[in-house]
């Protein structure tokens, strides 16, 4: 195995977090994926490993790159074993105090000069910062990936009121080196994808309330006449409609009316319509096949 460029942790191995790890392996890095239970950390290689498949099947990746870059991911369900990492980056639940609890631990166990990230979709960073210690914040800021995080290239990188120039360049270098573009974004609540993104989302929910068109029929509307490459409900399905409740009433506290969440939406949750993962969403693609 070709000599790892560095040591990156991950705390967190759902969706997002998971897909985080993969990549940073994949750029040549030793990657230390945490998370509360064995069961959570091999269900998360697996669906890594089906990602490679897959990327390997569509020319994405060359055959020799999957038993490399798994191999550059190990886990762990302690944090204690961040001692030795340069960047973490945390990406559990969107839930302030649970992320809080998590950046104490990292302060206290990670080595004084180890960037310490977080991949909140909405949460203020700088509300995120007051969890450390004032000589860890200098190395604290938000990198937000966007899902997949296998194949989209977006990272914004999000500086809170004490993060250092010198950790954005040093973060903005991790994620090239994780093949992804950062963009700078100033710290405000839902950063700018999310911001422009739900606006969209609301609208498009807004259009199935009132009866104009069917999830189906926007979504399709939206890669041909937008040139998108996935719909607002294919995307909620994928990335689960409570999670897209859950940041519109983020961004609806922060900014008001605009981002107030549909009641088809808040219904649709309530009633288990989650997506994917639940076996029904919004499109028939996500029911589970029996």
């Amino acid at each position: 195995m070709a000599t790892v460029r560095g040591k990156i942790g991950v705390v967190g191995a759902g969706l997002m977090g998971a897909e985080i790890a993969l990549v940073y392996a994949l750029g040549g890095y030793d990657v230390l994926l945490h998370d509360r239970g064995e069961s959570e950390l091999t269900s998360a290689l697996d669906r890594l490993a089906g990602i490679v498949d897959k990327g390997i099947a569509r020319g994405f990746y060359k055959e020799a790159v999957k038993p490399v870059a798994l191999a550059r991911i190990a886990t762990t369900t302690d944090l204690e074993r961040f001692h030795d990492r340069e960047m973490v980056t945390e990406a559990v639940f969107e839930d302030e105090r649970e992320k809080g609890e998590i950046f104490r631990t990292l302060d206290r166990v990670c080595p004084p000069e180890a960037l310490i990230a977080s991949n909140t979709s909405s949460i203020a960073i700088s509300a995120l910062a007051s969890y450390l210690s004032p000589e860890r914040r200098p190395r604290f800021l938000g990198t937000h990936y966007f899902s997949p995080v296998s194949r989209m290239r977006l990272v914004e990188v999000i500086p809170q009121f004490d993060t250092a120039e010198d950790s954005v360049e040093r973060a903005m270098a991790y994620c090239r080196d994780a093949d992804k573009t950062p963009i700078r974004v100033k710290d405000v609540v839902g950063f700018a994808v999310n911001r422009v993104l739900h606006a969209f989302v609301i609208e498009a929910i807004k259009l199935v309330e009132e009866g104009v068109a069917t999830p189906e029929d926007i979504d399709l509307a939206c890669k041909l006449g937008l040139g998108h490459p996935i719909g607002p409900f294919e995307l909620m399905d994928v990335t689960t409609s409570s999670l897209c409740l859950q940041v519109q009433e983020i961004l609806h506290e922060a900014y008001g009316e605009r981002f107030r969440p549909p009641a088809l939406l808040k219904q649709r949750v309530q009633a288990g319509f989650l997506g994917r993962k639940a076996g029904r969403g919004w499109l028939k693609s996500a029911e589970r096949k029996r």
